[in-house]
């Protein structure tokens, strides 16, 4: 398989990580290194009637499905582009009604379920990895992650047993599943905001590093990658599978709990960034090293309890356990601490979410520049930041520090997404429209 490649990269076995994917050419920073249309992809729910669930376009004027009256097109081309896929859930939503409520990863699984009953070559997705290889680590998984499985795959057998015949069994089930949780990716907006899940399999071959030299963005459902950092020759081309906000143990667990593995990349034998990603309040008495470990543990709860709290609270009961936790950490913590902007950047969502204006910019001025510090140069993560907080201040009539916000995000969209990006064309209409 070492001959095999996508365009100016080969697949070949990499020292102490397995397959993985690297450059037989040069690549300068902000080349597209290759694009992959997905395998499979599913919208997500919440943005039907916002963008289109073929071609994930974002418009006003999308029409909807006659049958089912809840899938959005942009024009009778997508819709028969779609029909294959959208087929299986059409009768389904329409005969449960509000009762159609299979998870994200159930719906993406029985659409490759139906890809794979269909496709008998080698798809453009998969120039270098058959879905058929994706690494399910079934040896691995403990009793919990067993359990989300299994009812899983309770759901697929109750919303779909009438649509799909002959269901794999159990066991091609278990295993389809554990592929998708390993490999599959979300598909966000410019803003990260959640648009869909999608299988991206030649993507999915690329080794993870907290400092990678490629990011991964999307023009609808096709995947996008491409360099940040110069790529030589012989290089592995490394792409990071999580947030890299965090501290190197944080990184470590969820790589280990999410993807089995203990990273060994050079950021994390070095832990460069580690001191000024969990800095401490300046304090006339220093604070012990046990009372950081207490509050280092308070705050990984705090944001656990709040990933689980957003299913059930208020918007305002969200917001003071932001503030209650914020000013609980800050006396050890300066405001520059990661877990200190995890909270802020929740607050903010929750202000967001409220049409708080003023209470989301105040946090996203906090965020900002820590943001800039630990994230890796041209990081989606700030790129957004900073548009959202250009929008803010365009809706509260601060046109100048708008202005310079979104030319800030610009410059490091037009790395990130491309040029020809409709993301960058957009936010350029946007301060243009200020002149």
């Amino acid at each position: 398989m070492t001959n095999e490649g996508v365009e100016g990269t080969e697949r070949f076995l990499s020292p102490g990580s397995g397959r993985g994917l690297r450059a037989v050419r040069h690549f300068a920073e902000g080349e597209l290194v290759f694009a992959c249309p997905a395998y499979s992809y599913v919208l997500t729910v919440n943005e039907r009637g916002a963008h289109c669930e073929n071609c994930f376009c974002r418009r006003e004027d999308l029409f909807k499905c006659g049958k089912c009256k809840q899938a959005y097109y942009c024009n009778v081309d997508c819709q028969r582009g779609d029909w294959p896929m959208h087929k299986l859930e059409c009768v389904a939503m329409s005969a449960y009604g509000e009762n159609w409520c299979p998870s994200e990863t159930v719906r993406l699984v029985a659409r490759i379920i139906m890809k794979q009953r269909v496709t008998t070559e080698r798809t453009p997705s998969e120039r270098v990895l058959l879905v058929s290889e994706f690494e399910a680590h079934l040896d691995k998984m403990d009793s919990e992650k067993d359990e989300l499985n299994q009812a899983d795959i309770a759901a697929l057998h109750h919303f779909y047993s009438r649509h799909i015949s002959d269901i794999p069994d159990e066991q091609a089930l278990t295993e389809l599943f554990a592929q998708v949780n390993c490999n599959g990716f979300t598909i966000e907006d410019e803003e990260l905001s959640h648009l869909g899940s999608a299988v991206f399999p030649d993507v999915a071959l690329m080794n993870h590093s907290c400092s990678p030299n490629v990011i991964v963005t999307y023009k609808g459902t096709v995947a996008e990658v491409r360099a940040i950092k110069e790529i030589d020759p012989g290089d592995e081309v490394l792409n990071s599978y999580i947030d890299l906000l965090y501290p190197t143990e944080d990184r470590k667990e969820r790589l280990l709990d999410s993807y089995f593995f203990i990273c060994q990349c050079t950021e994390c034998t070095s832990k460069s960034k580690d001191k000024a990603k969990m800095e401490i309040r300046k304090l006339s008495t220093p604070p012990e090293p046990e009372e950081i470990r207490s509050m280092v543990y308070y705050a990984k709860s705090v944001i656990e309890e709040f990933r689980r709290a957003k299913h059930y609270k208020t918007p305002s009961e969200l917001l003071e356990m932001c503030e209650l936790s914020q000013e609980k950490m800050g006396a050890i913590f300066a405001d520059t601490n990661v877990y200190m902007l995890h909270m802020m950047y929740q607050a903010m969502g929750v202000c967001l979410y409220m049409q708080d204006w003023d209470g989301a910019m105040s946090y996203g001025e906090k965020i900002i520049q820590p943001y800039s510090v630990h994230y890796p140069p041209y990081s989606l993560n700030v790129a957004s930041m900073y548009l959202k907080l250009g929008r803010l201040y365009l809706g509260l009539e601060r046109k100048k520090q708008g202005v310079k916000a979104l030319k800030k995000a610009v410059a490091i969209m037009e790395l990130a997404h491309g040029k020809d990006h409709n993301y960058v064309a957009e936010v350029k209409r946007e301060i243009e429209e200020q002149k």
